[in-house]
């Protein structure tokens, strides 16, 4: 069913005029047929770059949208609605580019930036590793500095798009107590991917580890002063995940429009299901959490855009809409009944999807513990 959106301009409309057509043109109809062969849509991100909307909020210098980060991610979700991988890969990309943008100097962004934000390099963002997830300050990569190049070795871990991303934005330790960030070129010798991990769900979403052998990395792919990683990498998390919140508010109006309308069309005892009470409520419910996930994520949003603080709003937004998403998604199947249970309906699909945004971007006890924290020190 149609949202209704309160957007700030006749543009931005326009825009998400834009990003529903080729959502529900271009990509919902691949959506199955490419999850079942996990395939990954590389295609369909270059044709999200030459639409201009792999670079909505970054500067028109660099080739980017400008645009608020409200109407962003609005964008996102219109993907996410029609085909999760993409949202998800849309809001990864958008956080690789983020520490170039924003800490990366005028030389670098003029150097890398535009090919970016046009779609013609796909980014992935390098944090995780086997023994550091939540703990990123912990984490081993490392990378020695050898005359005019950084010498990496180590390993990362479930890093979306690895083996297909173009850049990596990569953290990596420079000292015993310094993380910096790397730029770092697919073609850098040296680096690897792992074969693609075996997934539940977001099965056309490439995840693997990405591995570092005396990979040499030119010393000028540096972002931000050494020892600015760790800074550039929490900021970064910040605003990537409100991509994700926005990923699984998508994801939810899925759910509920798919069930919505299936109880429209089931008939039992002489009438549509959606007429029985019991039924009802499950979806007033469902139409519920999926209106107050938005809200969160909007308001996370209107924050960023006015420059006020934002990391408390941005995990609570990420901790109500991944959870909505899972709850909304399991009584999409519950209210199908057994077809919901069959890979005839997608609701089956969204189910499975709808269980990794509670962990990725920072599990949803690692947003419990941003928000406590930031109310210890308010």
């Amino acid at each position: 069913m149609p949202v209704e959106r309160l957007l700030p301009d006749v543009a931005a409309r326009d825009l998400l005029a834009l990003a529903t057509e080729l959502a529900r043109e271009e990509l919902a109809p691949l959506a199955a047929e490419y999850e079942e062969k996990e395939r990954f849509p590389r295609d369909q991100f270059r044709l999200l770059g030459r639409s201009g909307l792999l670079g909505l909020p970054y500067p028109e210098r660099w080739g980017g949208g400008d645009v608020p980060y409200e109407v962003y991610l609005q964008v996102v979700e219109e993907i996410a609605a029609a085909w999760m991988s993409v949202g998800v890969g849309l809001s990864v990309h958008t956080m690789s580019c983020f520490a170039l943008a924003h800490h990366g100097t005028d030389a670098q962004r003029e150097r890398w930036l535009p090919e970016m934000l046009e779609g013609s390099l796909l980014g992935a963002y390098a944090l995780s590793e086997p023994h550091a997830g939540s703990d990123a300050a912990s984490l081993s990569t490392r990378a020695r500095l050898d005359g005019d190049q950084y010498v990496v070795n180590g390993t990362k871990a479930w890093i979306t798009h690895a083996g297909q991303a173009d850049f990596y934005t990569t953290m990596v330790r420079t000292s015993e107590k310094d993380v910096s960030c790397l730029l770092v070129d697919r073609t850098t010798p040296g680096l690897s991917a792992a074969p693609p991990e075996r997934k539940m769900g977001l099965t056309a979403s490439t995840t693997a580890e990405l591995l570092f052998s005396d990979a040499r990395v030119d010393a000028d792919r540096l972002i931000g002063a050494e020892g600015a990683g760790l800074r550039i990498a929490l900021s970064s998390l910040d605003s990537g995940r409100l991509g994700i919140a926005a990923c699984a508010v998508g994801l939810a109006q899925a759910a509920l429009d798919e069930a919505v309308a299936y109880a429209k069309g089931r008939t039992q005892f002489g009438k549509p299901i959606i007429q029985f009470q019991g039924l009802e409520f499950l979806l007033a419910d469902m139409a519920a959490a999926v209106g107050s996930a938005r809200a969160t994520y909007l308001d996370a949003a209107r924050r960023r855009d006015r420059g006020l603080p934002f990391r408390r709003e941005a995990s609570i937004a990420k901790l109500i809409a991944t959870d909505a998403a899972m709850k909304v998604t399991t009584d999409a199947v519950q209210v199908l009944g057994g077809a919901g249970y069959t890979r005839d309906f997608p609701v089956e699909r969204y189910m499975r999807e709808a269980k990794v945004p509670q962990i990725f971007e920072g599990t949803n006890q690692i947003q419990r513990m941003v928000i406590a924290r930031e109310l210890r020190c308010a």
